[in-house]
């Protein structure tokens, strides 16, 4: 049985059912969950049947798709419904998205109740209050409610557990606890933490099934996100605790009347089995927006849907016409990420387009480049304002050098204006697309100049996902992922170019700062006490502190003894872990790392001093 069979399940019914569990049944949820996922699956409409056993069914109900009551999930075993079974499928199937929330409640004269099941306190109607109080109300900025800092407080003790534990120790309790604490949050407005909170006990599951596209350091930052976000809550106010707050919708605003220019479309794969396209255009004034097109379907859908109308008003365009053409939109609305609405009251028609050489959208590729670099940094930051907005794209002026082999494979080193050399990778590896094969002909013509657009990829190097370029013979655009070249369209390969070596000034690959990186990372499969047990650190801070990194060096060092300190009674017997002042510790140098590897990626795409202009790209 593989965990995308089973239908989803609202988080606070996994944690509700975890909960009723008598202690010794907690202690083997875990093993009744790797059981489970090895016994037969029949779906039959609305219901999902696993043989437990010759005799025993577990059912689990989901009437629209997801499991949303703990009575839809029903055992015939003799311990039913107190048995360890419907606790164990609730844990093996995956977590439902939230459910949407209506727009938020007016502030009530009470306090909220402590829980979502207590019943507000009755309390007589208070007084009006008089014109000062109520101007000092007015002006001061909106603070989180006592039962927003609850929410909060809990899903840093969940958080903090589960980095005490580890992966290996953050089993289907520790996961529950954070559905607990994630369902709360939810019913407080906390949709930004609720929502970071279910992507760790996904990336949880999937680290702990032997998953291949988990990553650590994916893990590594949701839980720095949900750690600092739960402490943001009662820290800040005014429109910092909105951003922290977050949204669950996001919303559109009204935009006007657009004149769009089409610069290329992208196929869009997910690891959810969602596929489909991303066509950007540019308005007049060099603002970048999205129309997309993606839903279940993997990569067969998303080549499918290059070819089928925009949903945008009127236009008849395909999302590859609408690439290289144009649009007049009226009754615009825009998300803050650039994405453009389809609602009835947008009107759309096709338009003339532009040649990346021709304004409006030859000022994209005019931005200086550390400018450009920067403005995708703060959009690809690890902890990200989800609504902050902005693109990660770089447009460039590049000359092709040659292939150049890496330890994760082979990529395109190209030069730009500066002297600043990058390293050009695919967006996407699978064979479907036209990625990895354009990219193995461009680096078989070493000279080729071409105008480029490509995704920023945060490295202590440059480097870039290509996306689409010009025509080699100068006639039109290729749009990577879905376009294929032929080698007739390449120029006859010039002379052999040789990549030098890093340009100078690029201090930051050979920073030492992986070595923090590596503690705090080492920190989530292993837990607090396998860290505490690496030895000392005094060397490594010693090393940090000579490359001119002395908070890193004494965060190490903070977080090591932390991870150490075991303190003891008066009769010689060990206290609980200080679990929150670990977590505290592993944050700040979590942090730490993600600012410091974004600033030094900034610093590798300023141009060199003595750069030599390309010839042919200014």
């Amino acid at each position: 049985m593989s965990a995308d069979r089973l239908p989803p399940v609202a988080p606070e019914v996994t944690a509700t059912l975890v909960e009723d569990l008598s202690p010794r049944l907690r202690k083997r949820l875990d093993a009744a969950v790797t059981k489970l996922g090895a016994r037969p699956v029949h779906r039959d409409g609305d219901t999902v049947t696993i043989a437990v056993d010759d005799d025993t069914k577990l059912r689990l109900h989901a009437p629209g798709g997801v499991v949303a009551t703990a009575d839809a999930i029903t055992c015939g075993c003799l311990l039913a419904p107190a048995c360890v079974h419907r606790a164990a499928a609730a844990c093996a199937a995956p977590t439902a998205d939230p459910a949407p929330e209506p727009a938020d409640e007016p502030t009530r004269a009470f306090p909220e109740p402590a829980s979502a099941t207590d019943p507000a306190p009755a309390t007589d109607p208070a007084p009006a209050p008089d014109s000062a109080s109520a101007q000092d109300s007015a002006s001061s900025p909106e603070v989180a409610s006592p039962a927003q800092r609850g929410a909060a407080d809990a899903l840093w003790s969940a958080g903090a557990a589960v980095l005490e534990a580890g992966v290996d120790g953050a089993g289907a309790v520790a996961q529950s606890a954070l559905l607990r604490a994630a369902h709360t949050a939810r019913l407080r407005h906390l949709p930004r933490a609720a929502g970071t909170a279910l992507s760790v006990v996904t990336l949880l599951r999937a680290a702990r099934t032997g998953d291949p596209s988990y990553r650590t350091a994916d893990l590594v930052t949701a839980l720095a996100e949900l750690l600092g976000t739960a402490h943001r809550v009662g820290t800040t106010s005014g429109a910092e605790l909105a951003a922290v707050r977050g949204r669950v919708r996001r919303p559109y605003s009204p935009d006007g009347s657009l004149r769009l220019y089409g610069l290329f479309t992208e196929p869009v794969v997910t690891d959810s089995g969602h596929g489909g396209v991303r066509t950007w255009v540019a308005g007049a004034d060099g603002r970048l927006f999205t129309v997309g097109d993606v839903a279940p379907g993997g990569v067969g859908r998303a080549l499918g849907v290059a070819d089928r109308a925009v949903r945008l008003g009127d236009s008849a365009l395909t999302h590859r016409e609408l690439g290289r053409a144009g649009l007049a939109v009226s009754g615009a609305t825009v998300s803050p990420d650039g994405r453009l609405g389809a609602g009835k009251g947008v009107k759309a028609v096709t338009a003339g387009g532009a040649a990346w050489t021709e304004p409006p959208l030859a000022a994209l590729w005019e931005t200086p480049l550390s400018e450009q670099a920067t403005r995708a940094l703060r959009s690809t930051s690890r902890y990200a304002d989800p609504d902050g907005g902005g693109s990660d794209l770089l447009f460039l002026d590049v000359e092709l050098l040659g292939a150049v082999r890496e330890s994760g494979g082979t990529c395109l080193l190209a030069l730009c204006e500066g002297g600043v050399r990058v390293r050009l990778t695919v967006a996407d590896d699978d064979p479907a697309l036209a990625h990895r094969d354009n990219l193995m002909l461009l680096a078989a013509a070493p000279g080729t100049r071409l105008r480029i657009v490509g995704r920023l990829m945060p490295a202590l190097h440059p480097r870039l996902t290509l996306l689409a370029c010009s025509h080699p013979t100068g006639e039109g655009t290729i749009d990577l992922g879905l376009d294929r070249l032929r080698r007739a369209d390449l120029p006859d390969p010039a002379a052999p170019v040789h990549p030098a070596p890093p340009q100078p000034g690029a201090s930051g690959a050979h920073s030492p700062l992986y070595l923090l990186e590596r503690r705090v990372e080492q920190t989530v499969p292993a837990g607090r006490a396998a860290l505490g047990m690496l030895g000392d650190v005094t060397a490594e801070a010693r090393r940090i502190r000579r490359a001119g990194l002395p908070t890193a060096a004494g965060l190490l060092t903070a977080l090591c003894a932390s991870a150490a300190r075991r303190d003891r009674d008066l009769f010689g017997r060990l206290l609980p872990a200080d679990t929150d002042g670990f977590a505290t510790h592993w944050l700040a140098a979590a942090r730490y790392t993600a600012a410091v590897a974004e600033s030094l990626c900034a610093a590798a795409w300023e141009p060199a001093q003595d750069a030599v202009p390309v010839r042919g790209l200014s």
